[in-house]
Formats: structure tokens, sequence, C-alpha cells
């Protein structure tokens, strides 16, 4: 899988186990897993290094001190989509290309307004759901995110 292919970043995440699952996440699918801090526990925690079980080896995970080096470092020429339950576009009306970054905020409380306006997001998006939900698990809404994103990429690199 290319090193570029598609990169995912989570904003200060507080739920070790969400992030232990992006870790499986990027294992399988060959996404870049973007850890933004400050972080709400540490990698080295059992319920993290639980919930990403055996695939911490095969996954790529880098952690950012802040919001500015993810996106000067990793994303100075790619999309950056936001993912926000206050958006109108959906996710499936996007065009994903390799190398774009899918963004996510903590849980419970998702992106900020600061983050939102940053010039450097291309576009926010949600993932649909019932009215009157407030939101998804943070892992699930990135793997619904990653795998359009890999069918409209073709699911190169996928057997």
């Amino acid at each position: 899988m290319d090193n570029n292919w598609l990169n995912i970043g989570f904003v200060e995440p507080r739920i070790p186990q969400n992030t232990g699952n992006a870790i499986r996440l990027s294992a399988v699918t060959g996404v870049m897993l973007h850890l933004v801090a400050p972080l709400g526990f540490s990698l080295d925690e059992a319920r993290v290094r639980r919930a990403g079980l055996d695939y911490h080896d095969m996954a790529r995970v880098s952690v950012h001190p802040d919001l500015d080096a993810l996106l000067d470092g990793v994303a100075p020429d790619a999309s950056v989509h936001a993912f926000t339950a206050h958006a109108q576009k959906w996710h499936t009306q996007v065009d994903y290309r390799p190398g774009d970054l899918l963004l996510f905020g903590p849980e419970p409380t998702g992106l900020s307004d600061e983050v939102l306006a940053d010039p450097r997001i291309t576009e926010r998006i949600r993932i649909p759901m019932l009215p009157s939900r407030r939101s998804l698990n943070l892992a699930n809404s990135a793997s619904i995110a990653i795998y359009e994103a890999a069918r409209q990429l073709g699911f190169d690199g996928f057997c």
C-alpha cells in the first residue's frame, strides 16, 4: 500500500478504545493514522492495546503536537475533509483522492468551530444518520469514511 494512500486524523482523542480500534483500522486498510495531542490517555494503556490487539506493529500511527503540525506536515497539498454533524454535504458526495486527510474531532464534542474555520479545511462533510441523534462512535465514523474513500479509489491494494 502506498505511503500516501489516505490519511485519517483524530484531533485530541479521549477514549482509548476508539484509538485502539482506529489502530486496527489503519493496519487492515493501510491508512496512516494521525493523532493530535493532547491525547486523553497514554498509547501504552492496556485499553488501547487491547482494542488494537496484535495490529499495532502493522499500523502506521503518528502523534502530532498540535493541529498546525498535522496540517502543515501531512496535508499541505491534500484535501482536508472535516467530518462534523453540522455539515450539509454527505461523505458520499465527496471525490476522494490519494493523500487526502479525513479529519475527526474528539469524543464527545467533535471538531471545534475554530478548527472548522481553519482555511486549510477543504470542506465540511457529514455521515448521514437519523434525526435527533447526536453522533456515531468515532472509530465507526472513521471506518465508514475510509471505506467510502477506498471504494471510490477502486479498493487499490485490497484483496
